[in-house]
């Protein structure tokens, strides 16, 4: 793992990534950045780490990712945010890390709803967002990512399923650089997240994803809703027209129907 001066050096920021915990194993960066949550350490803060024991994805998930070939941090933020409103800093670790993937490779990043960053249709990236409420606010959000880099064997379930920006592009990928333009593009925005303005990251959003307007099935637990991908609510809850009608849902393993 690089040291905390070395991802550091060079790194222009305002809020994101001023504090940095750097690891070169630890159980989850989530879990770390949940406890520094709770003991009131300053917005921004950043842990990062080359080894997870105990990644997590969604819904409890383990999230494998080969040492020292990958990028797998967690940011804590503070912003002021009504609770339900609060989901929508999903859109905005996704739109930030999209940002900086492009930049670096010059490749088209797809937004696939509700946390995942597809590659030539495969996952590259996937963001679990956990929160931590006081009464109807938000007291502080972790939001955690983990983006294939550099490896380029995946489980045999996986195969056809995830993928890594070298794996794709065909080139080894300097983690440093591109950690440091994702905590840039997370910084950013921002400006828009404290004042409580997601429109801008919506819009980027939606112009990365392919599935609204295609039919989908939406996998929740032993349920299963299939219908057409509408539109996004203000929430970021998705809208999907059924035969019963509309319906809105928040979670869910999605798969668009060929």
């Amino acid at each position: 793992m690089y040291s905390k001066e070395e991802l550091q050096q060079g790194l222009v920021t305002r809020v994101i990534g001023r504090k940095l915990f750097v690891f070169d194993t630890i159980d989850s960066t989530n879990a770390c950045g949940k406890t520094l949550g709770d003991a009131g350490t300053e917005d921004g803060a950043v842990i990062i780490a080359d080894f997870q024991a105990n990644g997590r994805g969604r819904h409890g998930r383990f999230w494998r990712a080969d040492s020292g070939k990958n990028l797998l941090f967690s940011l804590l933020l503070r912003p002021s945010l009504a609770k339900d409103t609060s989901g929508l800093l999903t859109f905005y670790a996704s739109v930030s890390i999209a940002r900086a993937i492009e930049s670096l490779t010059g490749s088209s990043i797809e937004c696939k709803w509700p946390n995942d960053l597809l590659l030539n249709g495969k996952k590259c990236c996937g963001i679990l967002l956990e929160n931590s409420f006081q009464q109807h606010e938000l007291s502080y959000s972790v939001i955690g990512a983990g983006v294939n880099v550099n490896q380029l064997e995946f489980g045999e379930q996986l195969q056809t399923k995830a993928t890594s920006l070298a794996k794709e592009l065909h080139a080894e990928f300097d983690r440093k650089q591109l950690f440091q333009k994702i905590l840039q593009e997370f910084d950013t925005l921002y400006v828009d997240v404290q004042k409580g303005n997601f429109v801008r990251i919506l819009e980027e959003w939606i112009i990365r994803c392919k599935m609204l307007g295609q039919m989908v099935t939406i996998a929740q637990g032993q349920n299963t809703i299939s219908g057409t991908a509408l539109r996004l609510k203000d929430d970021g809850g998705l809208i999907i027209k059924t035969t019963d009608g509309n319906s809105t849902v928040y979670a869910g393993d999605v798969t668009i129907v060929a």
